[in-house]
């Protein structure tokens, strides 16, 4: 039997309620407000409002653990726009027949991450060495992941995985994009598969050139983005720090724009990956910046990922005083944590790997599982427990060793 929960308001869950009068499924009303922190064993669909304050990442996540479809209600654009950034297709009535037979391929779409967007403020947070090791994560158990150089200003992804950058790469796919050209088999031409321990990652190289970034205009840009979601499952941008809207800096308003490419990457993006040095230089910049990212994303699901913790650039307790100057200065709360190991990232970049690829066991490779797993609304692995060893006492017998001066019996 169907077990459908309505966590919508009083007046409109009492309507819908009545559709299910003479139907076999059982029908439940809750608070929308005590969704996430309600038991749903054994719930088979929710039906909510497409409200921020309601469908959130928090929802999503508790029901992909539980297994549990949602079934959002949009009355508005922006409604619709809150679903499909998380990959859901809302309903516009609220029909009982409409809502139990929704599609089950939308359940399919919230595993999948969609267009990942990883963003940093200026100074080298990292930007690319996460891009890469989220993508090398997402790619784990063969699913179809691709990895975007985005950058219009410093493009790394070739360098740091070992790849030419002189062939056709992200640039080629936006020009076929303007073109209409554009479709999954091309994808394929022009990018390059690195090899992983679990999996293959396709990976778009950026500009080799820094006077190319005109190529990544913000239509081709998008159109390429989405274009691709037919392509893979995951797909994983790489984009430049500068947020400034360049219409107001320059006098040629027709004219192309620098920070373009990231400014369309981070409007079509499912989720946004915010990462920052752990310093007060790194923090500063990214209080500085993260208003005006959510100005330009809007409701889109940010994670935010706090890259080389160490005591020593920020003291004792450097976790707690990054939380607690997050929160008050930029309200945030949930706060990914990545550890500063300098020899595992030597590592990766002597051998053109990612960190995750490189050392699986590592405390920053099980951070960007933790990221994967929450992005991609996965449940992570099971650890596997190390082998018991068992040690077996074995009777030696010294008379046919052949060793001198041994006693022939262990006392």
């Amino acid at each position: 039997m169907t077990r459908v929960v309505l966590a919508l308001p009083q007046e409109l869950a009492s309507i819908v309620a009545l559709g299910f009068a003479n139907r076999a499924e059982e029908v439940f009303q809750t608070a929308p407000a005590q969704l996430v922190a309600a038991d749903l064993t054994g719930v088979d669909l929710i039906v909510v409002r497409s409200d921020p304050g309601v469908l959130n990442a928090a929802l999503v996540a508790a029901c992909d653990r539980a297994g549990v479809r949602i079934v959002p209600y949009a009355t508005d654009t922006a409604g619709h726009r809150l679903a499909a950034s998380f990959g859901l297709d809302p309903l516009t009535t609220l029909e009982a027949d409409t809502i139990v037979h929704h599609t089950v391929a939308q359940r399919a779409a919230v595993t999948n991450g969609g267009v990942i967007v990883v963003w940093g403020p200026h100074g080298a947070p990292g930007r690319s060495t996460l891009a890469a090791s989220l993508a090398a994560e997402c790619a784990r158990g063969n699913h179809v992941t691709a990895l975007v150089d985005a950058d219009s200003y410093a493009p790394a992804l070739a360098m740091m995985l070992g790849l030419t950058d002189d062939g056709p790469g992200f640039a080629s796919a936006c020009r076929s994009a303007e073109r209409r050209a554009l479709d999954p088999a091309e994808l394929s031409r022009v990018s390059q598969s690195v090899s992983l321990s679990d999996g293959t990652c396709a990976v778009l190289t950026g500009i080799n050139r820094p006077g190319r970034w005109p190529e990544l205009s913000a239509e081709r840009v998008t159109s390429a983005l989405d274009i691709a979601r037919g392509w893979a499952e995951t797909i994983v941008v790489d984009v430049a720090a500068s947020l400034e809207d360049d219409n107001e800096v320059m006098n040629d308003l027709d004219g192309p724009r620098r920070n373009a490419a990231t400014i369309a990457a981070l409007r079509s993006a499912d989720h946004i990956v915010a990462v920052a040095t752990a310093d007060g230089v790194g923090i500063a910049r990214f209080i500085r910046a993260y208003e005006e990212l959510r100005a330009i994303v809007g409701a889109t699901p940010i994670h935010v990922v706090i890259n080389r913790v160490r005591s020593s650039a920020l003291g004792l307790d450097a976790k707690g005083q990054i939380r607690r100057t997050l929160a008050q200065f930029s309200g945030i709360e949930e706060i990914l944590f990545l550890p500063h190991e300098a020899d595992i990232a030597d590592g990766a970049a002597l051998h053109s790997r990612s960190i995750t690829d490189i050392a699986p066991r590592s405390a920053f490779a099980a951070g960007i599982r933790r990221l994967a797993g929450t992005v991609l609304a996965r449940p992570e692995a099971p650890k596997k427990s190390a082998p018991r060893r068992v040690w077996r006492r074995t009777k030696i017998n010294h008379e046919t060793t052949g060793v001198s001066g041994v006693p022939p019996q262990l006392g």
